[in-house]
């Protein structure tokens, strides 16, 4: 919210109470936003030191960054993108040590591994969001996420004809999107 009300700073530069005003819900915005994300971190910490105790590793500064950054990304990262993000800030931290951090993130449920067939693993963050299901275009690999209920209840149905209780399951329609139609059928003319 901050970042989107910054830029009307200038238009009330003249007023000087609407100024200070605006200056002042950026401020509470800008530590509200602080807030949600340092405990989104404190939770993400919580569930990741077991998971490192069990394979006899300690926190550390560079996990914590990649943690940290990996959870204000959103859509599906893979570890050449998160390694990019991470070493705006810290050069230093390796692509081994991304790549370990992001599978111990899914070992202890905070992120969710997806393969759509191209050879590149990656990963969603589970904090912030609820089930979903996937578009993905074949041509261009523009990924869509989508939410149905009609669609998750006919898999609960199907599943119990058959005897079954679902644990997870993942649903994942491949095509071209419409882009990529428009474009071809323009190119065949």
């Amino acid at each position: 919210m901050a970042a989107l009300l910054r830029p009307c700073l200038t238009l009330v530069k003249d007023a000087p109470e609407l100024f200070l005003i605006l200056n002042v819900i950026i401020d509470m915005g800008s530590r509200r936003d602080r807030n949600a994300s340092d405990k989104e971190a404190g939770g993400a910490r919580a569930l990741l030191e077991p998971v490192l105790g069990r394979h006899g590793l300690r926190r550390s500064r560079t996990r914590e960054a990649i943690v940290e950054t990996f959870l204000a990304t959103s859509g599906h990262m893979s570890v050449d993108e998160l390694a990019a993000l991470v070493r705006a800030h810290d050069a230093g931290i390796g692509h081994a040590t991304v790549y370990r951090t992001l599978r111990l993130l899914a070992e202890c449920g905070l992120a969710e591994t997806h393969d759509f067939g191209d050879g590149i693993t990656r990963y969603e963050s589970r904090q912030k969001k609820a089930h979903h299901d996937h578009l993905l275009c074949t041509s261009c690999g523009e990924i869509v996420e989508f939410e149905n209920s009609e669609i998750e209840a006919l898999q609960e149905a199907v599943a119990r004809s058959h005897g079954f209780t679902t644990e997870t399951h993942k649903l994942e329609l491949y095509g071209r999107c419409l882009r990529c139609r428009e474009t071809q059928g323009k190119g065949e003319k």
